[in-house]
Order: structure tokens, then C-alpha cells, then sequence
């Protein structure tokens, strides 16, 4: 009978095994030398790899600058161009022979010594102007250059008012036929109107009636002008003035008469 001195530590529990299992065969020579030779390989494949992937970056096409869509602009909104250019907008008064001041048409302020752009015929042949800023300043003003041929004006007040805001003058050869139309004037003598439409066409001419002269590089707009809009400017959507209004007394097809449908094409001046 076994004593516990044949087991001095006790027995092993019951299922394990009283031997450690024997190790497994080593790795055979044919795997040895396969993994030698993938091992010196290495190198070699990534020396290859580096000019095949730079002759697939040569060979990739390059994008034309056409093909580059940049990001759209924002379109300003239409209040912010009004913001803009109506302080530059200006009324213009003519005296009748009684002495008492007729409202005749408008104009924007381009420079800042407060010179003031507007159409020819709206102070041709008149004694005395007087121009109202966008602060309800006044001041006589006389007229300075003039342009016949085109019916533009430059007038320059007597004086400024304490704050002058001059607009901005853009380019009319970046227009383009369905661009937004936007004209600031001073139509029945409501200052500083908002009149929208698009361009209807570019470079139009047109007889002056009862003159010997036509006008020429005019814009034909949609947007509807009145008395007093005359010499007011046309603007485009970034707030830039383009163009320096006409109307039908010019010789143009664009203010219409009282009682008349207000929606008349109209044209506009070049003032570049």
C-alpha cells in the first residue's frame, strides 16, 4: 500500500496528464530557404515600386485651368447694393421764372470733391441748379463739362454736406444681356427709388427726335423709370454705377410720360 512517502507533495488532480507532450518537428529546409529568399527580395521590390509610381504620377493628366470650377461668388442682396449707392444719389432742381425750384431729374456724386454726374438735357439751358444730397443738404451748382453727343453732364455743387458719399464707378463692357438691372433715382420726387429689371441690350442707337444727332453705345433696360429719374445711375449687382441714365426728353426710349405704363424699356449712357 503506497504511503506518502512514495508521494511527498500529494497527488496530482485527476485528468492531468503526468508528462509534458514532446515538442513538434522543426521547420523543414524548404521553408527556411523561402523565407530567406523573400526576406533579400524585399529591398529589391521596393526599389522597383519607386519609379513605377512615379511614372504613373508623370503619366496622370494634368487639369486644364478651364476644368477648375472656383467657388461661386455671393450675390450681394439687393438691399445691401441699394445701401450702397442711394446715399450717392442726388436730386436736381432747376429755378422756374417766378423763382421757385422744379424738381428735373437726378444724379450721383463720382468724386470727392463732390462732382455730380447726370444726363445733359436735365440742366442744359437752365440759370440756376441746385442740387439736394442724400442728407437733405442743398447747394447751387454750376456745370463744369459736358459731353453733347452723349447727353452726360458734370455739375459741381458750391458746397458739400458734412458727410459726402461718393459712389463707385465699374465697368458698363462687363455687362451682359440678362444682367440685373438696378436704377436709384428720384421718380415724381420720391427721393432715392429702387427700380429693378435686366439688361435688354447692349450698344443701341436711336435718333434724338427734332434733332440733327443720334446717341450711340447705349444699354436698353427693362427697369421702370418716371419724371425724375433722368440722369440718375444705373448700377450693377456688386453697387458699382455703369452707366449714367437717359430719358425719353434725351432722345431715348426710356422715361415715360405721366399717365404712361411705367414698365418701358429705357437706355442708358455710357459713362466710361
Amino acid at each position: 500500500m503506497p504511503t506518502k512517502a512514495d508521494r511527498p507533495y500529494g497527488a496530482f488532480p485527476a485528468g492531468r496528464p503526468d508528462t509534458v507532450p514532446e515538442p513538434g518537428p522543426p521547420p523543414g529546409p524548404a521553408r527556411d530557404r523561402l523565407g530567406t529568399v523573400l526576406r533579400r527580395a524585399l529591398p529589391w521590390l521596393g526599389m522597383l515600386a519607386v519609379p513605377l509610381l512615379l511614372g504613373a504620377i508623370a503619366l496622370a493628366p494634368v487639369p486644364r485651368p478651364e476644368d477648375a470650377q472656383p467657388s461661386p461668388t455671393p450675390i450681394a442682396a439687393m438691399s445691401d447694393v441699394y445701401a450702397k449707392v442711394a446715399p450717392s444719389a442726388v436730386q436736381i432742381r432747376t429755378a422756374k421764372p417766378d423763382g421757385t425750384l422744379r424738381d428735373a431729374g437726378s444724379g450721383v456724386v463720382v468724386d470727392e470733391a463732390g462732382d455730380i454726374l447726370t444726363a445733359l438735357h436735365v440742366v442744359q439751358g437752365w440759370p440756376s441748379l441746385t442740387v439736394v444730397f442724400a442728407d437733405g443738404t442743398s447747394s447751387h451748382a454750376v456745370i463744369i463739362s459736358q459731353i453733347p453727343e452723349n447727353d452726360i453732364a458734370a455739375l459741381r455743387p458750391q458746397s458739400l454736406p458734412a458727410q459726402l458719399t461718393v459712389a463707385t464707378l465699374g465697368s458698363p463692357s462687363t455687362l451682359k444681356v440678362g444682367d440685373d438691372a438696378i436704377v436709384v433715382a428720384n421718380p415724381f420726387s420720391l427721393t432715392r427709388s429702387l427700380s429693378t429689371g435686366v439688361i435688354s441690350g447692349l450698344n443701341r442707337s436711336i435718333q434724338v427726335p427734332g434733332q440733327n444727332r443720334s446717341l450711340s453705345g447705349l444699354i436698353q433696360f427693362d427697369a421702370a423709370v418716371n419724371p425724375g429719374s433722368s440722369g440718375g445711375p444705373l448700377v450693377n449687382r456688386s453697387g458699382d454705377v455703369v452707366e449714367v441714365r437717359a430719358s425719353r426728353h434725351g432722345g431715348s426710349v426710356g422715361e415715360t410720360e405721366p399717365g404712361a405704363f411705367a414698365d418701358r424699356e429705357a437706355v442708358q449712357l455710357d459713362v466710361a
